[in-house]
């Protein structure tokens, strides 16, 4: 009996809140959706470098390039932080002549840039819905208030029940704007926060590691 209430009430909300209330609902859709497919994409790849780092500075420091490459060639797809690695490995290598300090960042840059862009898909449409949401939900309020006040411009006597039906679709489409906004910018928040740590862990690993391999190369040099 209470469940069936509970679905008649949030029905009524659906009808009361008026037209605006289907694309609210398709954002609240959209939003949830990206986020939750976000979050799994974000489990499934494992977004530790800092081993990966640590191992690689050892064989690098052992003169092992073929290992290092051997080594992060190894690692699952998951593993993001190996292919960056990877990047840096091959263009640090002896093979490839004289280690180029500048050659080798960039050579990081572009495959951290493609491995970062593809974390972050979908992200800018979490923001559409953040700034969408209370749009609609005020485009809403608009409609509502403008229905209200054609409730008291065609009433003979004016009462609360006449503008009751455009003042509830007023706030029910605000309240689901924000409640829209709220999920898509939280989701946004963290799922950003996930991204920025691996970006700042990245970063650092490759900073040092490319600072070891340049004091290694150019000690290497000296008689």
């Amino acid at each position: 009996m209470d469940t069936g209430t509970a679905s008649f009430s949030l029905l009524e909300l659906f009808r009361m809140g008026g037209v605006c209330m289907w694309p609210l609902t398709a954002f609240s859709i959209v939003a949830i959706a990206i986020s939750l497919e976000r979050i799994i994409y974000l489990i499934y790849h494992n977004l530790r470098i800092d081993d990966l780092g640590a191992q690689v500075a050892q064989l690098v420091a052992d003169n092992d390039y073929k290992g290092a490459a051997e080594y992060l060639s190894g690692q699952s797809q998951r593993r993001m932080g190996a292919r960056i690695l990877s990047a840096l490995v091959k263009r640090a290598s002896p093979e490839k002549g004289a280690f180029n300090e500048h050659l080798t960042e960039k050579a990081v840059e572009i495959e951290a840039t493609d491995c970062i862009n593809s974390l972050e898909k979908g992200f800018n449409f979490l923001v559409a819905m953040g700034s969408l949401g209370p749009l609609t939900g005020f485009l809403g309020t608009v409609t509502g208030m403008i229905g209200a006040f054609r409730s008291i411009a065609e009433a003979t006597e004016v009462n609360a029940q006449i503008v009751a039906g455009g003042i509830y679709e007023a706030l029910v489409t605000t309240v689901y704007g924000l409640i829209v906004a709220i999920i898509a910018m939280v989701s946004h928040s963290i799922l950003s926060s996930i991204v920025d740590r691996f970006t700042s862990n990245v970063e650092g690993t490759c900073s040092v590691l490319i600072a070891n391999i340049a004091d290694i190369r150019s000690s290497e040099k000296t008689p």
